[in-house]
């Protein structure tokens, strides 16, 4: 596999990649057994793979509904001919609010797309009212609510 910016990866470093998106808590030890190599050249591969960018950060995934946030709604934004001008300023009242947990910027009838996260649907009334619609240059938000997840994942094909 050749990554943008002619980046390869090996087989090794491809399965490295699977392991990790799975269970980045694997000690070293543990992935290179898993690989088929011993620890210092597992280790290498890793590094690289950190150094390179392929492994942007390590985290931890938290169930939303343990938390309380047992809300999930996707929100297409439209901005009016004004805030198009201002897709900068759109993008960072976007990113202040800690309930949108992706934005994407879409070719089509919309501009947006936003996925979201709430305690419930009277929380996100109160965000969609109060900050959501508030943004400069939003003229439409069509809101749509997940009933259930039929696949999640944060694990790529690799």
């Amino acid at each position: 596999m050749t990554a943008p910016g002619g980046d390869s990866l090996d087989r090794y470093e491809k399965k490295i990649l699977r392991i990790l998106q799975e269970d980045v808590s694997l000690s070293t030890a543990a992935v290179a057994e898993r690989v088929g190599l011993s620890v210092s050249p597992c280790w290498r591969r890793i590094d690289r793979l950190e150094r390179d960018g392929f492994i942007t950060r390590k985290v931890a995934l938290v169930d939303r509904r343990k938390v309380g946030l047992n809300a999930h709604i996707f929100a297409q934004v439209k901005l009016n001919a004004h805030g198009r001008a201002n897709l900068d300023e759109f993008a960072e009242a976007i990113r202040s609010f800690p309930e949108v947990l992706e934005c994407y910027v879409l070719m089509g009838n919309v501009d947006f797309l936003l996925r979201i996260v709430a305690p419930d649907i009277e929380a996100y009334e109160a965000f969609f009212f109060n900050r959501l619609s508030q943004v400069p240059g939003v003229q439409e938000v069509h809101s749509t609510v997940a009933l259930s997840e039929i696949k999640t994942t944060t694990a790529l094909p690799l």
